[in-house]
């Protein structure tokens, strides 16, 4: 099953899951004493919060594949195949660091192009970092916006 299949069956589990929440909350508000209230409104909210997380979670996660395959399409996407592995399938750390610093550099060098912010947040995965791999593809996602001849 594809990371895409995944996450749009648990959106739809999550879903399922608020729909209920809600029913909940009807029962809260109808008891009417304070305390029912101020859970009602607790169990409205924890959806609505949990909507806009997977919402926004959803929508990186569209936007990046769409700047993934825009590199592709140039083919500027970094080979990580040929990187040695240990038996868990993760990249040996040696390699890890030696890629990644390939792809640091090429972001000093060039700190507006979306291009390589986008080959440092794989460099980031590749390495273990999701956080910063996270934070280097927000940073490639907001110069894409910016670049006018993207």
């Amino acid at each position: 099953m594809s990371a895409r299949s995944v996450s749009l069956l648990l959106a739809a589990v999550l879903v399922v899951y608020f729909v209920l929440l809600g029913g909940r909350a009807v029962a809260l508000f109808r008891d009417g004493s304070p305390v029912a209230l101020g859970l009602g409104v607790g169990v409205v909210l924890l959806p609505l919060v949990g909507a806009w997380v997977v919402w926004s979670t959803l929508m990186f996660g569209v936007r990046t594949q769409t700047l993934g395959r825009r590199l592709a399409a140039e083919e500027g996407l970094p080979d990580t195949s040929d990187l040695p592995r240990m038996p868990s399938g993760r990249v040996d750390r040696a390699a890890a660091d030696e890629f990644f610093e390939q792809f640091r550099a090429e972001t000093e060098a060039a700190p507006d192009d979306w291009r390589s912010w986008y080959r440092l947040a794989i460099a980031y995965d590749v390495a273990g970092d999701r956080g910063r791999a996270r934070d280097s593809m927000r940073k490639a996602l907001e110069l894409s916006a910016a670049d006018p001849t993207s």
